[in-house]
């Protein structure tokens, strides 16, 4: 072969190289643009709808001598708050060392009481609002016994009056407002601060995850039942739920690997639960469904955070303390459905004592109001069958471990430096019926004062609106 083939020869291996290089290339930036794509459609849900929430203006405060419960079982008697730039910035029992803002309002807060912000965990303040009429019940999508879907959000009217009577009443600053139990799955849960704001995102709870809620029992069964459909029955309940649950593992998968071909709106909901990033809120009053529910989620992968209603929780103590899942109950309520009948009123105090995560919710426009006077009838029954549980403990119930139920309380719920400003300044004892929040911050602005006609949020809804003898 001559010497000027060997040179073509040469370059021609030269070209097809770089060819091939060229064609690598091509394939990795090809595989590249599907990997970012395959993630933009993992992460498209994240967050579509975000938080928009800015604290109000407030202004460095200081409260002294008053009775300071902590939330997280403390009691510290003629102590001290500070709060400034927002959050709680000291706790203690004097002002020893406590760097003061000079321009700081101080508060005289001798035979008072402070605590955390109260906090419900399950509220349908705002799908279910004042005033109760159909045009304004948006809480069930009673379409389909299960509907992950839809959110609550979604529903929320910002102009619900319950919103500030839950403030001037209850000292309520933080919520979570949780679809209709009709369905077994009823769709997401949203985590709200309790300001006013024109819309839904505006009172947002910012890195609140969000619950998504259940229901087993006589809901789902008689609303579908009723309609010649299934679930009529218990049984019927746990196979529509396990069948939903086997396809949402499917759709994870596929979302893992790669493979979803079309966004499926209820599956995402489900995969967020399997990921651990929503958390169940279950409505179940009876122990053996609690029991059966533990079980379920043993089966697929997915922690119940709390099971609410729970009447019968006091049965399963153990269980529900080795899953951590807690028991938002009531203090009192029972009897109006067969599976409310086994309800007893030291329901709270056996699950104290059994070391189980204890929650007083609502689940009511009125009972909002009065979460700490129900938790002090809960301790109250308690007592009289020698079961004596701490004040201090008994805050935590409606502050601190609320706040863990819908994955708050690394922000809020309890007063510890670091912590959002949620605080109420109370009249008196706070688990005494005579009581009444004197004074509300929402992240260290104060929104409400008992002194101050100005600090009364009211609705847009009642602006406006004639008052008593205005109309003849």
């Amino acid at each position: 072969m001559r010497k000027g083939a060997l040179l073509t020869m040469a370059a021609l291996a030269l070209v097809l190289s770089g060819t091939g290089a060229g064609l690598a290339k091509d394939k990795d930036e090809g595989k590249k643009d599907e990997s970012a794509a395959v993630k933009a459609a993992r992460d498209f849900n994240r967050n579509p709808y975000p938080s928009t929430y800015k604290p109000y203006p407030g202004r460095p405060t200081l409260i002294t001598g008053a009775t300071v419960f902590d939330g997280l079982g403390g009691r510290i008697e003629r102590g001290v708050v500070l709060i400034r730039d927002g959050k709680i910035a000291a706790v203690a029992g004097s002002l020893t060392d406590m760097d003061v803002p000079a321009d700081a309002l101080r508060i005289d807060g001798t035979g008072k009481f402070v605590t955390p912000g109260v906090i419900d965990v399950h509220s349908h303040l705002g799908v279910y609002p004042s005033p109760g009429v159909d045009a304004n019940s948006d809480g069930n999508e009673a379409t389909a016994p299960t509907t992950p879907e839809v959110w609550a959000e979604h529903s929320v009217w910002p102009q619900d009056p319950g919103f500030s009577r839950a403030m001037a009443n209850g000292g309520v600053t933080s919520l979570e407002i949780l679809p209709g139990s009709a369905n077994l799955m009823g769709g997401r849960s949203v985590v709200l601060k309790n300001v006013y704001s024109r819309t839904v995102q505006g009172m947002k709870f910012p890195g609140a995850p969000y619950g998504m809620k259940m229901a087993c029992g006589e809901n789902p069964k008689r609303v579908y039942g009723a309609k010649g459909r299934m679930p009529s029955t218990r049984m019927g309940n746990f196979a529509v739920n396990r069948a939903t649950w086997i396809k949402a593992r499917e759709y994870r998968a596929k979302r893992d690997a790669g493979k979803l071909e079309s966004r499926d709106l209820a599956m995402e909901t489900l995969a967020g639960v399997l990921d651990g990033e929503i958390l169940v809120q279950n409505h179940c009053y009876r122990a053996d469904e609690m029991a059966q529910v533990l079980d379920m989620a043993k089966e697929f992968g997915y922690h119940v955070s709390a099971f609410h209603h729970a009447v019968e929780a006091y049965k399963i103590g153990d269980l529900l303390k080795a899953a951590d899942t807690c028991s938002a109950i009531w203090a009192d309520w029972w009897g109006f459905k067969m599976e409310a009948y086994d309800a007893i009123p030291e329901n709270a105090g056996i699950l104290w004592k059994a070391g189980a995560c204890v929650v007083i919710h609502s689940d009511d426009e009125n009972g909002i109001q009065r979460l700490n006077q129900e938790a002090a009838k809960a301790q109250g029954d308690a007592r009289r069958i020698g079961i004596n549980i701490p004040d201090a403990d008994v805050i935590g119930w409606f502050t601190h471990n609320a706040a863990k139920t819908i994955g708050v309380d690394k922000m809020t719920g309890s007063l510890a430096p670091g912590m959002m400003g949620d605080v109420v300044l109370w009249n008196g004892n706070p688990l005494s019926v005579y009581t009444r929040p004197e004074k509300v911050w929402v992240d260290g602005a104060l929104l409400y004062d008992s002194q101050n006609r100005k600090l009364r949020p009211v609705s847009d809804f009642e602006l406006g609106q004639p008052g008593e003898g205005d109309v003849k």
